[in-house]
């Protein structure tokens, strides 16, 4: 688990410091905004949809290194999956997080996100890496109300 664990800091602060998809989509299908109260972590997802699946999503905001790299990291992943996929993937990626610490996450079909499943260890930072999902799945629901993990 300590690889596990070093691979997690490489990804966050590589991810933080240089957010892929960090950018206004002009003409995107939906549009929804995320906040964390408890950090402060604020975002607006862009998402442009083709037919029921993603061909494009970004997002802009402020937060903290897990919140952006989260967000960051999943942007890249959502595109070219149909909201059925999105809806599974939401799901594996919340039950990661929020498996207890003392039992072993589900990692199957999470890919590169398996690296957030050090953030289960840190209670207080599960609502910062999960922002971005749950304003997802505001999006693709078409929900137009800003979205707060509160």
């Amino acid at each position: 688990m300590s690889d596990l664990r070093e691979l997690y800091q490489e990804v966050i602060l590589d991810h933080s410091k240089k957010p892929r998809n960090f950018r206004k989509i002009e003409d995107a299908s939906r549009t929804t905004v995320g906040y964390n109260p408890l950090c402060g972590d604020k975002m607006t997802l862009y998402l442009k949809m083709e037919d029921g699946v993603v061909v494009d999503a970004s997002f802009e905001g402020s937060g903290c290194a897990i919140s952006t790299a989260s967000a960051s990291m999943m942007t890249g992943i959502v595109k070219g999956k149909s909201e059925s996929e999105l809806e599974t993937l939401f799901t594996h990626f919340h039950d990661m997080v929020t498996t207890d610490p003392e039992l072993e996450p589900d990692l199957e079909g999470l890919g590169k996100l398996a690296v957030f499943a050090g953030v289960r260890e840190f209670p207080a930072r599960v609502k910062c890496a999960s922002l971005a999902w749950h304003t997802l799945v505001a999006a693709l629901k078409g929900e137009n109300e800003p979205v707060s993990t509160e």
